[in-house]
């Protein structure tokens, strides 16, 4: 960790609940993401792919919006 990551994350967040959800949308996007391309690796179905592949991506839109959240409150 660098010596600004150390003395950004000693002061306190501006919503520490908040944050805490963030980080664990993040997580269980980032779990989900994981499960559904797992998924797509076994389906032939063209269009079961973009099912899966539409829903991936609006998890990784989803982990973006907290990513930017989390830095407005660090």
């Amino acid at each position: 960790m660098s010596r600004g990551a150390m003395v950004e994350r000693l002061l306190p967040s501006d919503d520490p609940i908040a944050e805490d959800v963030l980080e664990w949308t993040i997580k269980r996007d980032s779990k989900d993401i994981k499960q559904l391309m797992r998924w797509m690796e076994t389906t032939e179905i063209r269009r079961d792919r973009q099912v899966l592949l539409n829903r991936a991506m609006d998890l990784m839109d989803e982990i973006q919006y907290a990513l930017n959240r989390l830095s407005e409150l660090r």
